[in-house]
């Protein structure tokens, strides 16, 4: 069950967390159909990480809204990539279809934020070759470039290391990618809902399962003053993986998996923080 306290913020009836947290986004999937555009746009093609799957747009088959979550559904299927040139040295274009395809769910242009405790209720999918994610990316990616833009990866889990939950930062110094992660180690935590969450402030990024902290990020160690990326604004992705570079290869014989979101919740300590669309 979903509930809350009410209190006004900035004229609006808004549900807030007990607390010093204020709720100030959230998406609660209490509706039926494809997932809500005023809150969410897709990512669309073979987008990073040599990555098997192809990133569909607005398809319930890979993403859809149903029975209170948000299912992020990878399919075993041949599909045609529309970008595809024969002869294209780009592997995001040099192939003329997928073997399965995915969603990749991303608050770009809609809503980004700076600071706050960004949480999702979910239930993972395992499997080999499985990445299922919830995890942030710097609004200034487009002018930066990444890792300059910083990242943030709430939650990550990769089916070769099926009782490791990951939590990393990435980010630039002197111009090399830095990154620093922790772990969580459970049991199984494909097998349930679990709460992935983290605080975030001008000074640490704190990464929590199930309201246990099992891993620290100090700002600083990403650079002084507002040229650090962890001090601006970040936005919001939802994606589910297939193979790739990290993950390793897929076993497509697992396939279909789901990835289960029952909702999204972003809460700030001073609501007039939130980020102007």
């Amino acid at each position: 069950m979903k509930f809350f306290l009410l209190a006004i913020v900035l004229g609006t009836a808004l549900p807030t967390m007990a607390g010093e947290w204020q709720l100030v986004w959230q998406d609660e999937f209490d509706y039926t159909g494809l997932p809500d555009s005023t809150r969410w746009d897709y990512e669309e093609g073979f987008v990073r990480n040599q990555e098997m799957q192809y990133y569909t747009r607005a398809r319930p088959e890979n993403a859809r809204v149903e029975n209170g979550m948000l299912i992020i559904e990878g399919r075993r299927e041949k599909f045609r990539n529309p970008r595809y040139v024969p002869d294209s040295s780009q592997w995001q274009t040099n192939r003329e279809y997928a073997s399965c395809t995915s969603a990749s769910l991303t608050t770009l242009n809609k809503a980004a934020w700076r600071y706050g405790r960004i949480e999702t209720r979910a239930r993972i999918p395992g499997g080999k070759g499985i990445w299922p994610a919830f995890w942030l990316l710097g609004l200034n990616r487009a002018t930066a470039g990444w890792p300059r833009c910083g990242e943030i990866d709430i939650m990550e889990f990769i089916g070769r290391e099926p009782e490791l939950i990951h939590g990393t930062v990435h980010y630039a110094l002197d111009g090399r990618h830095q990154s620093a992660s922790g772990t969580f180690r459970t049991p199984r935590p494909f097998d349930a809902f679990h709460l992935y969450a983290i605080e975030w402030d001008a000074e640490r990024i704190e990464f929590f399962f199930d309201g246990r902290k099992y891993f620290t990020f100090e700002s600083a160690r990403a650079g002084k003053g507002d040229d650090n990326p962890f001090r601006k604004p970040f936005y919001l992705l939802l994606n589910l993986a297939l193979g790739g570079n990290w993950s390793g290869e897929l076993d497509e014989k697992v396939l279909p998996v789901r990835y289960e979101i029952d909702y999204v919740r972003v809460f700030q300590r001073h609501a007039a923080a939130v980020t102007p669309r």
